[in-house]
């Protein structure tokens, strides 16, 4: 029995406790449903589930403590230890005279989210239990993660999304719908917009070296359509199997092997890709990041890359996925593969590390062997991609817009990523850091622990804090780790999300 409940038997009856019944309109409360000295556990439980269950969602207000407690009957101090309990746990709250609100939905019990089930080489986690970190989140835990609510997000892959360019965009929808014909409505190309595909050609010649017909550009919704669209081609050619690095972006391999390819892990250590265990593998076509390595940051060296030319030239295939390239702060931009061997390498990019995901605008250069049937692959998916939102993109292309926001970004960046680090030094002990020189995100090692990386997150994550795992994007076992995204939070909120990651790992400690 707590101390709250204690001074209830005692006879220090409140006045409004005289003259109800016990009950509350809230969440329909009735006190005669509570156990004989466990009203607190009883209360707090029946919060937790109103929030579970949507009855009380995300910013929604809870009675004052003093109001409640007239409302039950019962003391004021165990209607405020029931809300400290929910405080604790990261769910509720207090804003002062703002009162308390939910912040976030609780979870599964600790036991079913940290129960490593990971299957096959993709990841996926059998159905059955729920829980992002568990077996219960299907093939999909990034998508499982995602919708589960919270205070802090650290997942990476995301930009600032309050820097969106809206006056620019809306500069540029103004200018091309005052341009179009009635005819201009209709349905596009397939392989798309004319003047977004000739405006990309002139984004890759000035920021990746990268010299591309327009002809030779299929654009795509997205990083995520242009793998989908290699693999099925690959695929409808008899190509059985891709090699992956490993680790790497367990979406990317998801997105080749929902596209029948089976993928063949290959280390990468500080040079990159192990191009000799590339050999090693028999794949003819490898899937790699080569500018910044997902996740770990590093570059592919100048050794690395010639080998991996000379492997390309003999007859495999390189699928380069470019996907931040343009954000580094402490190094000289590194050559695009695709430059240096065209007919060699697919190469990928998009605007969703740039502007936003929610566009779902990216660009696919593949070899001219290929293009025919890449581009009847997306006829045959979607028809093409929206027109409007093309033709916007390539007047901000073409203006100079989008080279303004990227400057404007990259400084926002790379102050979020310096508190981070700052706060990494400060709260979590005994980590290593990796790929701080550029990208949107930094890896967060601990060589030697005994826990393993899936039970930090849900440690974090009860807490209110996201954060993918390393090991949801390795297939072979490696050390325990996080993949922390910086740029979607201001400095104080990574500064808070990083202290809260640290309260989580003493606990695992």
């Amino acid at each position: 029995m707590d101390s709250a409940e204690e001074s209830e038997t005692q006879g220090s009856e409140t006045p409004a406790r005289a003259g109800t019944a016990g009950g509350s309109d809230f969440l329909q409360l009735d006190l005669e449903q509570a156990p004989p000295g466990g009203r607190t556990e009883w209360l707090t439980a029946r919060i937790r589930a109103a929030i579970a269950d949507g009855t009380l969602p995300l910013g929604s207000r809870l009675p004052s403590s003093r109001v409640l407690a007239a409302e039950l009957g019962v003391t004021r101090g165990l209607v405020t230890e029931a809300y400290q309990r929910l405080a604790d746990a990261g769910q509720v709250q207090g804003s002062g005279r703002a009162g308390t609100r939910v912040v976030a939905a609780p979870l599964p019990p600790p036991a079913a989210l940290t129960r490593p089930a990971p299957t096959g080489g993709s990841g996926a986690f059998p159905a059955g239990t729920g829980g992002p970190f568990g077996p219960g989140a299907g093939g999909a835990p990034v998508d499982a993660l995602r919708a589960v609510p919270c205070r802090i997000d650290l997942s990476p892959g995301v930009p600032d999304l309050s820097a969106f360019p809206r006056t620019a965009w809306l500069r540029a929808e103004r200018h091309v719908l005052a341009g179009l014909t009635a005819a201009d409505f209709g349905y596009g190309d397939p392989q798309g917009a004319p003047a977004l595909r000739s405006a990309v050609g002139g984004w890759l010649a000035r920021n990746r070296g990268i010299r591309a017909d327009p002809g030779e550009v299929v654009i795509v919704a997205g990083v995520a359509q242009a793998l989908g669209l290699v693999a099925h081609v690959l695929s409808e050619r008899g190509l059985r199997k891709i090699a992956v690095e490993d680790p790497g972006s367990l979406g990317a391999r998801q997105q080749l092997e929902y596209g029948r390819l089976e993928t063949v892990p290959v280390p990468v250590d500080e040079g990159g890709v192990d191009t000799a265990a590339l050999r090693a593998s028999g794949a003819r076509a490898v899937l790699l990041t080569p500018a910044h390595q997902f996740p770990t940051g590093v570059v592919l060296d100048g050794a690395r890359r010639r080998e991996l030319l000379a492997w390309a030239a003999a007859g495999g295939l390189v699928v380069e996925d470019d996907y931040d390239a343009e954000h580094r702060y402490d190094r000289a931009p590194v050559p695009a593969l695709r430059a240096l061997l065209p007919e060699g390498v697919c190469y990928a990019g998009s605007v969703s590390k740039l502007l936003a995901p929610a566009l779902r605008l990216g660009w696919l250069l593949v070899p001219p062997r290929l293009l025919g049937e890449v581009v009847a692959a997306k006829r045959y998916a979607d028809l093409g991609n929206p027109v409007l939102a093309q033709l916007v993109l390539a007047r901000l292309m073409d203006s100079g817009e989008l080279e303004r926001h990227l400057r404007f970004v990259r400084r926002r960046h790379r102050r979020r990523r310096d508190a981070m680090l700052r706060a990494i030094a400060a709260h979590l002990t005994g980590a290593r850091v990796h790929g701080a020189a550029a990208g949107l995100h930094l890896v967060v090692t601990f060589d030697g622990a005994d826990f393993e990386d899936t039970a930090l997150a849900a440690a974090a994550l009860a807490l209110g804090v996201k954060a993918h795992p390393l090991s949801w994007h390795r297939i072979r076992p490696g050390a325990p780790g996080l993949v922390l995204g910086y740029a979607a939070g201001p400095p104080g909120e990574l500064e808070e999300g990083v202290a809260l990651l640290g309260r989580a790992l003493s606990r695992l400690r």
